[in-house]
């Protein structure tokens, strides 16, 4: 019989790369950890492992194992869902990672909501774009993921793996200062704060500029939306900000009226197996009562305006 623990070392090695990524998630030396793949392509009677330069490579078969452990380690999920329903008392941890106006709006929200409904739960929550999040949440680092997703960027599918729960629509507002900017076409001309190359949000921003008959300017590059903020409030670049990260403040800049186009989706991520885990289920809730609220507090604050 195969030994489980074998298993999931392998299937460690499939998500993190080298021995030593694993050697470090597991709390192994990196000897013990070849040890155990060794062991393991004793027990298989078949290579596992190819060389790759500097990195190792699973083989087909490694590669129908690492299937298989997945099958296995979902259904173990749903057996800790089940057992945790069982429970009178609900309480636990659930470990998450959430990028930056996730963070500054939901998360704090979804956190006073459960410290007064639900004070056993706790949550542990670190800041992570949706690159870094998602690989995360396959490896088991984490067990839910705030991603976003844009129109016509979406992410590739994993089938079986990942289940996603929409939380809200935020809407996405171009930020100028020039008061004779109506529309994207005359932000032609116009220096550009943008999110680093590679990820979904500048993809979609740098898209919409092609479609628009422009190529932009990018000449300010952060991750970070407050950064995008304050250039496009001292008149150094024009950028694509989003309603939620005016959730304490009023905008200071102007915020021209969207298209329909311009909207992301806040998604919450799970694994497979790990959707009808009470802790789940409630911190799901807490998020979209978050949002809800998030919603409403943005609603009031235009009509205030």
């Amino acid at each position: 019989m195969l030994n489980l623990l074998r298993l999931t070392v392998l299937r460690e090695l499939k998500h993190r790369g080298t021995l030593a990524a694993v050697a470090t998630a597991m709390s192994y030396s990196p000897s013990a950890v070849s040890q155990q793949l060794t062991l393991l392509e004793s027990e298989v009677g078949a290579p596992l492992l190819e060389r790759d330069g500097r990195r190792v490579r699973l083989t087909p078969q490694a590669e129908i194992l690492v299937t298989h452990t997945e099958l296995v380690l979902r259904q173990l999920d749903r057996a800790e869902a089940e057992i945790a329903a069982s429970l009178h008392e609900l309480s636990g941890t659930v470990r998450v990672a959430a990028f930056q106006t996730a963070m500054l709006t939901l998360v704090p929200a979804a956190l006073s909501w459960l410290r007064d409904t639900h004070p056993t739960v706790r949550i542990e929550v670190v800041q992570a774009e949706p690159d870094t999040a998602l690989p995360a949440l396959l490896a088991r680092d984490i067990d839910l993921s705030i991603t976003e997703t844009f129109p016509g960027h979406g992410r590739p599918a994993q089938p079986g793996e990942l289940s996603h729960h929409t939380l809200c629509e935020d809407t996405m507002r171009l930020a100028v200062r020039d008061p004779a900017v109506r529309e994207l076409p005359d932000l032609a001309r116009h220096p550009w704060v943008m999110e680093p190359l590679g990820t979904p949000a500048r993809q979609w921003t740098a898209s919409l500029c092609h479609d628009a008959g422009f190529e932009p300017d990018v000449v300010f590059e952060s991750a970070d939306m407050l950064v995008h903020a304050r250039l496009a409030a001292q008149g150094h670049a024009v950028a694509f900000l989003p309603d939620l990260l005016w959730f304490d403040r009023a905008p200071e800049v102007t915020l021209l009226d969207p298209t329909s186009a311009y909207r992301r989706t806040i998604v919450a991520t799970v694994r497979s197996g790990s959707d009808d885990h009470p802790l789940i289920r409630i911190l799901l809730v807490a998020l979209r009562h978050a949002a809800e609220q998030a919603r409403s507090d943005r609603a009031q604050a235009a009509r205030a305006g």
